[in-house]
């Protein structure tokens, strides 16, 4: 069936030299995976509008036999040469490369992937989005130590690193020069450590390598890293998300089924105004908010041994009041969460840290977040007397 298909989507004419596809070799592949039809076509030379037209075409000629929600397409484009080499050095056509073995390297392809409905990530059992709504807030570290203290409960936990302009997520991992494999399946490897599994658009350039994209691509690595790496077996799979509320996230609430969202955001101000935003874009686009995260909400002086509201006190905890969203509790600042991070031995799999504050503080959030998804429910009446 999948040659049928492949013939029909063959006769949809180019709009830009007004051959069909097939007589320029454009398709490149059609997949049947159970009730799911993934297509695959060279985009090289076809314009956004030209492109729109042409994915129109192919969601009608395939209407027949799929409806529109499993149907996924992605583009190819060999010719982008400003970003394809920094990604591709050896110039390796990611199109003619032959089926490879687990020691092959992975490769992303320069792509603009297009989803005709949202799509759960196979084989992971709860996807969770950490965002905020500007940079600086300790994020990316907040995330990997949340994913240490729910490893550290005996569940399998992975990381996309979602930032494509500041990924940093190789580094706190300890893992800078590590490249991802492919297997026999042609699927991405993802990297192993402390624990964790992650993939990262760090791992496939250098780190000093700007990268220059626009809005279609990034939403086409996402998509690749959600779809097109192994996450077989995951418990929680959690994206780290660059800053504000831009095209990987509208990309990723658009094509993924997403279970929930943590906020974080530092207690000042300035923080809190931009992190509110993330909020209420994650509510208008239907996905859980699980609740908002205070990170470095008090310095602990390793001299002193004191508390010292840096940044300002309980900022994030009155906003949720006036957000209607849950408080998942305070991270503080301290020394060795930075030295950590700075090594790429992350805090939350330092066991000799057990007693400290910052470690109880993470443990209380994961507590929390596994709570949001399997704690007991209890409704009407009985929930007011137990809240």
């Amino acid at each position: 069936m999948e040659d049928k298909y492949k013939s029909l989507l063959g006769e949809i004419k180019n709009p830009e030299s007004g051959k069909s596809l097939a007589e320029e070799a454009r398709i490149l592949s059609v997949q049947q995976k159970e009730t799911d039809l993934y297509v695959k076509y060279k985009r090289d030379g076809i314009s956004p509008t030209q492109k729109r037209e042409i994915e129109t075409q192919i969601l009608n000629v395939l209407a027949p036999y799929f409806s529109s929600e499993k149907i996924s397409i992605t583009t190819v484009s060999e010719t982008s040469q400003d970003i394809y080499k920094n990604i591709n050095p050896g110039n390796i056509s990611p199109v003619n490369a032959a089926p490879k073995s687990p020691v092959a390297n992975a490769e992303i392809k320069v792509g603009h992937g297009t989803s005709a409905g949202k799509k759960p990530v196979p084989n992971v059992k709860k996807v969770i989005a950490v965002a905020s709504g500007k940079g600086g807030v300790g994020k990316s570290t907040f995330t990997v130590n949340l994913a240490l203290a729910l490893k550290n409960k005996g569940f399998k936990v992975g990381i996309i690193d979602a930032d494509i302009y500041g990924p940093s997520v190789p580094m706190l991992l300890g893992k800078r020069d590590s490249k991802p494999k492919v297997n026999d399946q042609r699927k991405i490897l993802p990297i192993e450590s402390n624990g964790l599994q992650f993939i990262s658009f760090g791992l496939f350039i250098e780190e000093n390598d700007p990268v220059i994209w626009r809005g279609p691509m990034l939403g086409g690595v996402l998509n690749q890293f959600l779809f097109d790496v192994d996450w077989s077996g995951c418990d929680y799979l959690i994206l780290d998300l660059p800053p504000g509320t831009g095209d990987i996230q509208l990309s990723m609430v658009q094509n993924t089924v997403v279970d929930g969202a943590i906020i974080i955001s530092t207690p000042q101000d300035v923080a809190l105004l931009d992190a509110k935003k993330g909020l209420q874009m994650f509510k208008k686009v239907n996905v859980p908010i699980i609740g908002m995260v205070e990170n470095m909400s008090s310095f602990i002086c390793d001299g002193c041994g004191k508390s010292h509201q840096i940044f300002g006190h309980a900022g994030v905890a009155n906003a949720v009041r006036e957000l209607e969203t849950d408080f998942l509790g305070s991270i503080p600042l301290e020394i060795d969460l930075r030295l950590g991070s700075d090594r790429g031995e992350p805090y939350m799999n330092n066991p000799q840290f057990k007693d400290r504050p910052v470690w109880k503080a993470f443990e209380d959030v994961s507590n929390k977040v596994h709570d949001y998804f399997y704690g007991e429910k209890k409704a009407g009446f009985f929930s007011k007397i137990f809240k």
